[in-house]
């Protein structure tokens, strides 16, 4: 006998009711229709397990019969593989992903994991999303959204890049969920996350050094109080938001030293001689909670106001227009490289890794390892 939900006119002729219309396929696996009142009828499977009780699960809307059929047949064979039949959504796979970390990697790794599904996961509606309903374009979606930055609160293309960059890792961080998800048979295909590719080439070495020349027609090109903040990064190569919220009382005259507060916590770095000079002038007759670097109105220093007045320097100055602000850290980090400073101490002043060092300066120290092995006779 055919089915009364086997093809489109048949399921037209249906009368709308809670209770799906059942079609068998096969002994103990049915699909089921359920005709609304009004709108896209909804699919369902139903199966019987093995200690005799009734396994449900939601199909969605299909455009025709055998669609469904094979979605119900998927689920069914999951299950017979050991898929858990309780659906499971992106933030409970993650949690489950946490747990995993601090079980078998520490509670480092752990917290690190859970600060990035806290902030980007758990309140957003990829969230809210079954494992086995997740589409390649829910992914995708959550990816580009932590790139949508404004072009005017982008520090042209550094901010983008690293933009991407962050993005990379929290997507490497949620398919390591998704995939453990996928490992402890908690859903049953990977087909929603494992095409979704991460950004290209952002985290690629750092290009817009500035040799002397160019620095110096670029501090001639500023105005007294963006060359003051110039000659700050490349004197400390420091963050440009660090060295805006660092005060007068930061500057320790004795010690010569600054104190700095920014992204990767507090430090406090060592001055050169020039550097300590700088300081004390930036300091004079400021004391306590007021900016050692200010902008000609008194104003502390943020991305809105230096950026417009930068890219004018820049272009005077004829520089790369691939330099902004950022490029100074850049170059002052490259500068002390390639003289031949430690990168751990390197490392300490600019308030970052070694491994970061290593990995987007290392060749510089090549560079400089090279030239004195080539002054050794060795054969």
């Amino acid at each position: 006998m055919a089915s009364p939900i086997n093809s489109k006119s048949a399921r037209e002729k249906l009368k709308p009711r809670r209770e799906p219309y059942w079609s068998r396929i096969q002994t103990g696996l049915y699909v089921g229709y359920r005709k609304p009142e009004e709108g896209d009828g909804t699919w369902i499977a139903r199966r019987r397990a093995d200690d005799g009780k009734q396994q449900y699960h939601a199909l969605g809307t299909f455009a025709d019969y055998d669609q469904a059929v094979k979605a119900a047949t998927q689920w069914a064979n999951a299950l017979d593989a050991g898929v858990s039949a309780k659906g499971m959504t992106v933030k409970q796979a993650c949690k489950h992903y946490v747990s995993h970390l601090s079980l078998h990697k520490g509670k480092a790794s752990a917290s690190d994991a859970e600060g990035r599904f806290r902030r980007l996961v758990d309140d957003a509606p990829l969230g809210r999303i079954d494992l086995a309903k997740l589409r390649t374009s829910d992914l995708t979606a959550w990816l580009s959204k932590q790139v949508e930055l404004d072009e005017d609160d982008a520090e042209d293309e550094e901010d983008l890049r690293r933009a991407k960059d962050s993005a990379n890792r929290n997507l490497a961080s949620l398919k390591a969920a998704l995939n453990l998800a996928m490992k402890d048979r908690l859903v049953a295909t990977d087909a929603g996350w494992k095409t979704v590719s991460k950004f290209r080439d952002v985290g690629r070495r750092r290009n817009a050094f500035l040799p002397l020349h160019q620095r110096t027609a670029l501090v001639e090109a500023c105005p007294e109080d963006l060359q003051r903040l110039v000659k700050a990064m490349l004197l400390t190569a420091a963050r440009p938001g660090e060295l805006a919220n660092a005060n007068a009382q930061h500057f320790d005259r004795d010690q010569g030293t600054l104190a700095l507060e920014g992204k990767t916590g507090y430090r406090v770095v060592t001055l050169s001689t020039a550097a300590m000079a700088f300081f004390d002038e930036c300091a004079k007759n400021k004391i306590g909670n007021a900016p050692i670097l200010a902008t000609d109105f008194g104003q502390r220093w943020n991305k809105d106001m230096w950026k417009k007045p930068f890219r004018e320097a820049a272009k005077t100055a004829k520089l790369p227009t691939t330099a902004v602000l950022y490029s100074l850290r850049h170059t002052a980090i490259s500068e002390m490289i390639a003289d031949g400073m430690d990168s751990f101490i390197v490392a300490k002043l600019a308030g970052t890794s070694t491994a970061m060092i290593d990995e987007h300066y290392g060749h510089l120290r090549h560079d400089k390892t090279r030239a004195r092995l080539d002054a050794v006779a060795l054969l």
